[in-house]
């Protein structure tokens, strides 16, 4: 099983990378926080990533982590039922780590519920099964702040999300006129929250 991966970044999308790892492309499909990172950092040069490897009878893929503790979050996800790797890296593209951490040890399931994907029972199923334990994995994330960002960028994030463009255009645009100066990340955060509210 591949564990970990360090390569020159060929290509980077909110949903994917693409990484030459000695002459070999590896597609690795991230979440939105490992994106933030590679952003923040120019999307160039070399790149180390946490991996999961999923291996199933007619496919590999390869889920890659910018933190181990964002890779031991999501193989906690795939763990409870009715969540599959693709649904785990949209819940943690939907939610800061933190944020979900925090979440998922409350029982809010409202909060929960506003991540694309998310129903009522697949929320009350997360608490259920990774209440107890998130505690190993509840230690407080330090902000990080990505480079001034194009708000079209968090637009098309949110579409890639699930939510639809004119919602994502409004909820960016709210959020821009009440923090002119926020960062990629920032702005993400508080157009989804405005989503969330909606």
């Amino acid at each position: 099983m591949i564990g970990y991966l360090q390569g020159d970044l060929l290509k980077a999308t909110p949903e994917r990378l693409l990484l030459d790892v000695q002459g070999v492309g590896y597609e690795i499909h991230i979440p939105l926080s490992t994106y933030y990172e590679i952003e923040r950092r120019g999307a160039t040069g070399r790149v180390a990533l946490f991996i999961h490897t999923q291996v199933r009878e007619d496919e590999i893929a390869l889920f890659g982590f910018w933190t181990e503790r964002e890779k031991a979050l999501f193989e906690k996800l795939i763990g409870v039922g009715g969540i599959g790797p693709r649904l785990a890296r949209v819940i943690l593209s939907g939610m800061a780590p933190d944020d979900l951490l925090g979440a998922i040890a409350t029982g809010d399931i409202g909060r929960l519920g506003t991540i694309p994907g998310i129903g009522k029972k697949t929320a009350e199923r997360m608490v259920l099964e990774l209440k107890d334990k998130m505690r190993e994995l509840a230690a407080e994330l330090p902000e990080r702040t990505a480079a001034a960002p194009s708000d079209q960028d968090v637009v098309s994030a949110l579409v890639n999300l699930g939510y639809k463009a004119a919602q994502a255009e409004r909820a960016v645009a709210d959020a821009r006129r009440e923090k002119p100066d926020a960062a990629f990340h920032d702005l993400l955060r508080a157009s989804l929250h405005r989503m969330s509210r909606a």
